[in-house]
């Protein structure tokens, strides 16, 4: 028997593309070992910040899409979970489309048939745009000539709901044959409802640019998280593992410990996926509550009172302002307002002090902090700690298996 070649060994595995694309730089690794990694990392990260203020607090065992990091035996490995896909585009010699993903650490494209943790079909759909374009005689953009017109697409899939999105990137807003183009896009899958173009002249890594407008279908397309339908439109942030994010917030929610006529702040709040699933849940359980969402994008606070029409939440349950959600809260602390309990989804910087402080000045009984970076997050539970609040509950979700990457909910009261 020949001994099997470089290459071979390469495309084995997993995934044949695991180590050229460095996406899922723990694949190959057992699904119970990459528990007991995430949760060896909480427990060094947190441990001296318990220690530090006396919080009598055990680290919940991770919360994973299988098991727990206790769990005995041999864990499925998970697979297709991620319900978004992105690809970047890149010119080739021939005049052809390169897609894929991005080689680790640098911008070289290495081509993609599938992805073992992508969504059934999403991978295939991208695919499918690089080749639609080229028919149309359309053009990749090179970051380094400038040149060109396609960047990225990016495609979402409704979870339960058998909906998607598809998004494409481009340096300009002019786009030759746009009509013929859409169309296309749209016959790619029938579950595509909304085409829409993102233009994004600037040089750098951001994928989207500052304007988006649908091309063909509807404005929007659905999906289901915790019972309550959500409406995303193609700039909205979604979580990308809907299975996951159903725990990360039935944890939030059991952390809030809602009472009758509580005022319940969600900042941050994006279209209100937080919020509304817990104003949901707590009216399903003969608990009426007050939702105040604060988000300072204009376009994600119509989003969310879009979204809380489809609830059958009025404007008296759930109101959604747009505005910077220290500055508010800071006015309403000065004015005397006070809310029951606040709850914050900050993006990887974290939050602030100056936030924290403003939450505090309003005396929630209860702050449900989560947390997709947990250094940035132990940082800010110092300053909740040193305001007189203390740590009831910490647990670590595994919303991205096979990478480094924890999610956390902390649960505080005032003390």
């Amino acid at each position: 028997m020949s001994k099997r070649t470089r290459s071979e060994k390469d495309n084995a595995g997993p995934c044949p593309i695991m180590r050229a694309c460095g996406g899922c730089a723990w694949l190959g690794v057992p699904y119970r070992k990459q528990l007991r990694r995430k949760q060896a990392a909480m427990e060094e990260l947190f441990r001296p910040l318990l220690d530090r203020f006396g919080w009598d607090v055990e680290i919940d065992p991770i919360r994973d899409m299988g098991g727990t990091s206790e769990t005995e035996g041999k864990l499925a490995s998970p697979r297709a979970f991620r319900y978004k896909a992105a690809t970047p585009f890149a010119p080739l010699p021939d005049g052809r489309i390169a897609c894929g993903f991005y080689a680790a650490g640098t911008h070289r494209i290495v081509p993609a048939a599938d992805c073992a943790v992508e969504a059934p079909g999403a991978r295939r759909i991208l695919n499918e745009i690089a080749r639609v374009a080229e028919g149309l005689g359309m053009r990749a953009y090179d970051e380094d000539t400038h040149r060109g017109l396609l960047r990225h697409a990016v495609v979402r899939l409704g979870w339960r709901i058998d909906e998607s999105m598809l998004t494409v990137v481009t340096a300009n807003r002019d786009l030759p044959r746009k009509q013929e183009f859409a169309r296309e896009l749209l016959a790619l899958s029938p579950r595509i409802t909304c085409v829409a173009q993102n233009v994004n002249p600037r040089p750098g890594n951001a994928i989207l640019g500052p304007e988006t407008r649908v091309l063909a279908g509807e404005p929007c397309m659905h999906d289901e998280l915790l019972g309550c339908t959500f409406a995303i439109s193609p700039t909205s942030f979604y979580q990308t593992n809907p299975q996951q994010t159903e725990v990360l917030y039935q944890l939030a929610i059991e952390g809030m410990a809602l009472r009758p006529n509580d005022i319940l702040v969600d900042a941050y709040c994006g279209s209100g996926t937080i919020g509304l699933c817990a104003a949901h849940a707590a009216a399903q359980s003969g608990t009426p509550v007050h939702l105040l969402g604060i988000e300072q994008n204009e376009s994600g606070v119509a989003d969310a009172r879009l979204n809380a029409r489809l609830n059958g939440l009025t404007p008296e349950q759930a109101t959604f302002v747009a505005a910077d959600a220290t500055a508010y809260l800071r006015k309403a602390a000065g004015e005397g307002a006070r809310y029951d309990v606040v709850a914050l989804d900050p993006p990887r910087a974290g939050s602030t002090p100056a936030f924290l402080e403003a939450a505090m000045a309003t005396e929630p009984r209860r702050i449900v902090y989560i947390s997709c970076n947990p250094v940035t997050q132990a940082r800010d539970l110092e300053v909740l700690g040193a305001g007189g609040y203390r740590l009831l509950r910490l647990t670590p979700v595994d919303m991205f298996p096979h990478t480094e990457h924890v999610e956390t909910v902390a649960v505080l009261a005032r003390a």
